[in-house]
């Protein structure tokens, strides 16, 4: 209580405390019939009664009137709670504090939602008043263990590991290639920043000034929609290292997770596994995968290609052709018709991909279309490949290899939930599965045009050292030194080993990305004079802290988050602004193109 006038805080006093004369301030978060109130500050709750005689009439009458949630001082003396009237589940619950001398210090006005963590409050609401929200014992609990996660990491790579914390410029350039970056205009005519979507230009060059090791909390940009789990502006624990390789990093990494881990999350096991990017792909789907629980796509080719079913055959008679399938356990017991309908209706529209499903009877007996195309022996194998047991439901897809894990991986996602909504618990909430994927492919196919090719990372990321001469000869071919931290199926973290060839790096921007090197030609430039090979990692850590308190959104742990439109319904952000103000520079607003945007939105 250094530096304010109050004595103790609404959360430390306890029966020690009994006879002293203390001063709290807080809120008034709960009063009953001008007896006693319940105060509140960051730190827990008081029980505070009020004086009944005539000598403190002044001070009943104060407090009796006082609406809730105003913000008042009291003085009084600690006391034990009478026999029988103790609270366990406070930890101030066994005193009270009996008023002498109280002062309101500001009165609160009618709420628009009551402060209660079990209130329901529409999300919209919740912003407009995010100053009240902010209030509420779940979002204080997650800003304080979010500052706690931070300043341990601090200590681990400051202190233990001789990083140097560098603030890098928020008014940048255009970078090729990544997201979409937001637009500051300049007052030189035509010309404009670009707010970073990462530091990333920056923390190579501070490699070629040889800071050797550097880190920032950096505040990153991305002109795109707000999602769940993205914000236009978010926040990542942002790394390079010189003379370092992929398990280097890896290593810094899972050290780092495990110094600044919260202790009532348990602890985590390192180093974390490992699995490449056509591991990930083929057995869950997707490039995040969440290893929590099994239901992993089982490749049932070779056993149906005997079989004479056509739209098999018709699969499988492509160069990528496959047949896979996922078994949902207990599906027959908790899915109904309709969320099986639903399943195969995902698949259809997110993928364009058939869905066959295959039910294991209390019998043992298999129902499907397929079964009258499959004999005895050929139904025994199937039920031994996929380990289907009784009331089991199967999901099977033919097609192009990557369609089809794509889609299994989705559909074992959604029946998950499925599951779960109906009572089956499939994934432990207080497990923590951490998980390396590697190997990326360096180059993707364009969704727009895939005959070109663009960086499945950025395009400063290095080729596998084994596939370097691929990259003149097939880049589609080549391996990646590009390596993601999954975390429960989200992904919390991106690195790579970078470029530190001028020559290699305007090869890949020039001939293979077919983009114009000049926008990046200090970037080139500073790698000829003496560039130290390099990489690292990026942690999102606004992600990894609504993984580790369990928040539906990341927005549960951003103090002023924007809404899933990217606005900011406190402040009213963005806003117009005048012609005047846009005057210096040279800009003017197409109307006509601005109303039509309005009604969109």
């Amino acid at each position: 209580n250094s530096f304010v006038t109050r004595t103790n805080t609404c959360g430390e006093l306890r029966s020690a405390h009994v006879g002293q004369e203390v001063t709290l301030y807080g809120w008034i978060q709960y009063q009953r019939q001008g007896l006693f109130l319940i105060l509140r500050d960051f730190q827990g709750l008081t029980q505070v009664i009020i004086p009944q005689d005539k000598a403190h009439s002044h001070v009943k009458k104060l407090l009796s009137n006082a609406p809730v949630e105003s913000v008042v001082q009291v003085t009084g003396i600690v006391s034990s709670r009478p026999p029988g009237q103790e609270n366990p589940k406070m930890p101030t619950g066994d005193i009270e504090v009996k008023v002498e001398t109280a002062e309101i210090l500001n009165s609160c006005k009618k709420l628009p939602f009551e402060i209660k963590d079990f209130i329901k409050k529409s999300e919209a609401l919740r912003m407009q008043y995010r100053y009240l929200d902010l209030r509420s014992f779940r979002l204080q609990y997650n800003l304080r263990l979010r500052s706690q996660i931070v300043m341990r990491m601090r200590e681990y790579l400051c202190n233990l590991h001789g990083f140097v914390d560098v603030e890098t410029p928020t008014l940048f350039k255009r970078t090729p290639g990544g997201a979409k970056e937001f637009l500051v205009p300049s007052r030189e005519a035509g010309k404009f920043y670009s707010l970073p979507q990462s530091p990333q230009q920056f923390k190579q060059l501070l490699m070629v000034g040889g800071l050797d090791r550097y880190f920032q909390v950096a505040r990153c940009y991305r002109d795109e929609g707000s999602r769940p789990d993205r914000q236009p502006e978010f926040t990542q624990i942002d790394i390079e290292m010189s003379f370092v390789d992929q398990a280097g990093i890896q290593r810094l990494i899972e050290g780092l997770l495990q110094y600044s881990w919260p202790e009532e999350r348990g602890s985590i096991r390192t180093p974390f596994p490992s699995m490449t990017y056509e591991e990930a792909l083929t057995d869950y789907g997707t490039d995040k995968p969440d290893t929590r629980f099994g239901m992993k796509i089982v490749d049932i080719s070779d056993f149906l290609r005997r079989s004479n079913i056509q739209f098999v055959q018709n699969a499988l008679s492509y160069p990528r052709g496959t047949v896979r399938a996922i078994c949902i356990p207990q599906g027959a017991r908790y899915l109904k018709n309709k969320d099986l309908e639903s399943l195969k209706d995902s698949a259809k529209s997110q993928f364009n991909q058939e869905i066959m499903e295959i039910i294991c009877r209390p019998d043992g007996s298999l129902k499907s279309l397929l079964t009258k195309f499959l004999g005895e022996k050929q139904q025994s194998e199937l039920i031994q490949a996929l380990n289907i047991q009784m009331d089991d439901v199967v999901l099977l897809a033919a097609g192009e290899h990557k369609q089809v894990c794509s889609a299994l991986g989705s559909l074992r996602l959604e029946s998950a939930d499925l599951l779960e909504a109906a009572g089956l618990v499939l994934r432990d909430p207080t497990a923590f599965h951490f998980l390396w994927v590697v190997d990326f492919p360096l180059f993707l196919p364009k969704e727009e045009n895939p005959t070109e090719l663009e960086s499945a990372h950025h395009p400063f990321t290095a080729p596998h050292p084994s596939d370097t001469s691929l990259l003149y000869s097939d880049p589609t071919k080549v391996r990646s030194q590009h390596y993601d931290l999954v975390l429960n199926g989200s992904e919390v973290g991106g690195g790579s080993i970078r470029i530190h060839s001028a020559e290699q790096q305007r090869f890949v921007l020039e001939k293979v990305l077919k983009e114009d090197s000049e926008v990046l030609s200090h970037l080139l430039e500073a790698l000829e004079f003496g560039a130290p090979p390099h990489g690292g990692i990026a942690l999102g850590l606004d992600r990894l802290v609504s993984l580790i308190v369990d928040a539906p959104s990341i927005r549960d742990v951003i103090a002023f988050p924007k809404s899933f439109r990217g606005r900011d319904l406190m402040g009213n952000a963005p806003d117009y602004v005048t012609p005047e103000e846009l005057e210096p520079y040279h800009i003017q607003v197409s109307w006509p193109l601005a109303e039509k945007e309005a009604k969109k939105n």
